[in-house]
């Protein structure tokens, strides 16, 4: 069914959202840089001090009824605040003398950007992070099922900003979402950033103007005879059911060596994870999909007490992921693609030219783009995972949901937003961060000549035979 028509009154809002914004970008010119990472800093604590972090995480849960109500991903807002603090953002970023060049950073704009049901309150914060740091002004849409809350993330960095004696026009939300609206706004805007499913990217991608999006997540995990199996177990339980396994990033499938599998399944019982016998296989997958195969709602990121409900079975205390024993894969064999949830496909493998055989069959079935990941201590199976994999990152030996985005633990830019490159139809497979939020001017000033010789360039191809004229015309 074709979305409606963009009603008069839906696009007056829109035109006047985008003139607040410019007028309030143009307020702004004159500060420095210290006075731009101060704004950061004060828009950051407003929304995700501790205390207000965590009555956002329950007004998400309460509204949407996915997650869980503590913020568990408030520190990707520490992280993304550390990191653009720790570059510039205005006048001369980047130097190179032996080139000849000087880089100089300009705001990007306006920018729409379109929040994800599935993390209302963190990903607005960490993009107006980005935004304020290269004086940009945003314009949230938030998703219809969890709006209120991106509207009171919204409020209380607006009112942060006021305090400051700044325009709070730099960040508007709007209280009303429609897809006829964004669909406006994205046209009118200089930047979109699309963080969500296939359907809101290809509208960012479709609005005719420039856009980032992210692709589907099928996080796939390969363990070998290597790994260190209590450390994978236990990592695979937090990245499971971190805010009930929401994100992208979370472990979706595991590869496991034939020669640990046991062990490890045993692991991961321990670590919480519930065993589903056929039965219980078959129940799970009635109530996770639809008869289209799509996923039903009322079981995305939800615990796995309520999936096991829904499913019609009971789940033991102390349980809190669903283990799925498969040996199928494909897009008719769904536990094979991405779940956004606490249910995790566990796969065995004999050799590791099995293993990177089945992550080959698995991203065909989606997820291309995204990420998978490995416990090993073999640099050898390292390099070929990543030789193969159709990915963007790949984590070794790392808790996967949180890794991806960038912790403070490893040297990934933090992020909400994870491009997936054109394997994900995207137009990047980076980490969406300050760089990404920013016009930039190359100063190029002359350099002696660096011109290698006819003879150089063309190697063992030079000086021989010249391909004659073509005989015939066409």
């Amino acid at each position: 069914m074709a979305p409606r028509a963009l009603t008069p009154e839906e696009q007056q809002l829109a035109h006047a959202l985008l003139d607040r914004a410019r007028a309030a970008m143009k307020a702004i010119e004159p500060l420095d840089q210290r006075a731009v990472d101060r704004l950061c800093q004060a828009i950051a604590w407003a929304a995700a001090n501790e205390g207000t972090a965590t009555r956002l995480a329950r007004m998400s849960v309460e509204e949407s009824g996915m997650g869980i109500p503590e913020p568990s991903r408030r520190g990707k807002v520490l992280g993304i605040l550390r990191d653009a603090l720790r570059q510039r953002s205005m006048g001369i970023i980047e130097e190179n003398p032996e080139k000849g060049l000087v880089k100089y950073a300009k705001p990007a704009g306006v920018i729409t950007s379109l929040i994800p049901v599935t993390s209302p309150y963190i990903t607005p914060i960490g993009i107006a992070i980005y935004a304020l740091k290269c004086k940009d002004a945003v314009i949230f849409s938030p998703h219809p099922a969890s709006r209120k809350t991106t509207n009171e993330v919204v409020r209380l960095m607006r009112e942060a900003l006021t305090r400051q004696g700044i325009v709070a026009d730099l960040l508007q939300c709007v209280e009303r979402p429609s897809i006829p609206l964004a669909n406006e706004l994205m046209s009118k805007a200089d930047l979109t950033i699309a963080t969500g499913g296939p359907a809101m990217v290809k509208s960012a991608y479709s609005s005719g103007k420039p856009a980032y999006g992210v692709g589907a997540g099928n996080a796939t995990m390969v363990i070998d005879e290597t790994a260190d199996i209590a450390d994978a177990a236990r990592n695979t339980r937090i990245s499971k059911t971190n805010d009930n396994g929401s994100g992208c990033s979370a472990d979706g499938n595991i590869l496991v060596d034939s020669r640990i599998y046991d062990e490890f399944l045993a692991a991961l019982q321990t670590e919480g994870g519930y065993l589903v016998n056929d039965r219980e296989k078959d129940l799970l997958r009635a109530a996770y999909w639809d008869a289209e195969g799509h996923r039903t709602a009322e079981t995305i990121a939800r615990p796995a007490r309520v999936v096991a409900e829904r499913a019609g079975f009971p789940l033991p205390d102390g349980k809190t992921f669903l283990i799925v024993p498969e040996a199928r894969i494909g897009r008719q064999h769904l536990f094979s693609t991405e779940k956004l949830g606490t249910v995790l496909a566990i796969f065995r493998f004999d050799g590791f030219d099995d293993a990177l055989d089945q992550v080959r069959q698995i991203f065909d079935t989606g997820g291309k783009g995204h990420s998978c990941g490995i416990y090993s201590f073999d640099d050898e199976h390292i390099h070929a995972l990543a030789m193969v994999a159709p990915v963007s990152r790949i984590m070794v030996r790392q808790v996967q949901s949180r890794a991806n985005a960038g912790t403070f633990t490893n040297g990934m830019p933090m992020t909400s937003s994870m491009g997936c490159g054109t394997w994900g139809g995207n137009i990047t497979n980076e980490n969406i961060s300050l760089k990404h939020y920013m016009n930039v001017t190359w100063v190029s000033r002359p350099i002696p000549e660096d011109r290698p010789s006819d003879r150089e360039l063309f190697g063992e191809f030079y000086d021989t035979d010249i391909f004659e004229p073509a005989t015939r015309t066409l």
